[in-house]
């Protein structure tokens, strides 16, 4: 069964209910397979082990191996008069309201195995497990980078030049981040422990804010002439140290 989370979600574990269709005990017959409760009779090939022995030939002399009763089918008891809704199987197709668990910490992909609560076992046995296949729901602002958090800042040329607080959404609700006068693009800052929890641990990952500068696209008559002021300024031509830093950290991308 797949089930699709969201970061928030993950962030904090979650009980989630579904309908299932699975086999479920037979009602009529209380799961025991037997036609208006009848009893089952023990065996009376395996009397009541669920084992029998076989012997045989071999190259050693005569061998006895242990093998699983055929007729009863390792049960050690039959049903002679079967239930007609299960054909004494004791389960029938049905639906049933599944409830689990999710622990914090889960990513895409991860399979975890719910104890009990997959198909009803035959004869009243033991249910087995139900296997859940996680799934990520994107995130509209957030990017998952294992248990770190990936934001995109978006500031405008003021912003990026004058510095300031900017608040910055997290898992957690929002938080103030301050920015530096003069910050550059492809800058990144990290806020830690505001990324996703470890599954089974304490620990927690951290955000990582990338800081990208928008650049306008169209400028009204004022707004060029502003700029083309500014063009000049010796505090808007990059020094030949910012050159080399800015070159530094272009080249070690493709190292």
């Amino acid at each position: 069964m797949k089930v699709a989370l969201t970061l928030e979600e993950i962030n904090t574990g979650v009980t989630k209910k579904f309908k299932l269709k699975k086999l479920v005990p037979c009602q009529h017959c209380k799961g025991t397979g037997a036609k208006d409760g009848s009893a089952a009779e023990t065996c009376p090939d395996c009397h009541g082990s669920g084992v029998v022995m076989r012997t045989q030939q071999s190259f050693f002399g005569m061998v006895q191996t242990q093998t699983v009763c055929p007729r009863c089918g390792g049960e050690g008891k039959i049903i002679k008069d079967r239930c007609p809704h299960c054909s004494g199987d004791g389960v029938v197709y049905g639906e049933e309201i599944v409830e689990i668990n999710i622990p914090a910490g889960v990513s895409e992909g991860m399979q975890l195995s719910v104890e009990g609560k997959g198909n009803a076992g035959k004869h009243n046995g033991y249910n087995g497990n139900l296997l859940v296949l996680i799934e990520e729901v994107p995130h509209k602002d957030l990017v998952r980078d294992e248990n770190d958090l990936v934001y995109n800042l978006l500031l405008t040329v003021p912003q990026a030049a004058l510095g300031g607080a900017i608040e910055i959404p997290t898992l957690d609700g929002a938080v103030k981040l301050k920015i530096e006068p003069g910050t550059q693009p492809g800058k990144m800052l990290r806020l830690r422990g505001k990324g996703l929890p470890e599954l089974n641990t304490n620990r927690r990952g951290d955000m990582i804010v990338n800081v990208s500068v928008y650049i306008p696209e169209t400028l009204s008559r004022d707004e060029k002439q502003a700029l083309e002021k500014l063009q000049t300024s010796d505090h808007f031509q990059p020094t030949q140290s910012i050159k080399e830093k800015l070159f530094r950290k272009f080249r070690s991308y493709f190292d």
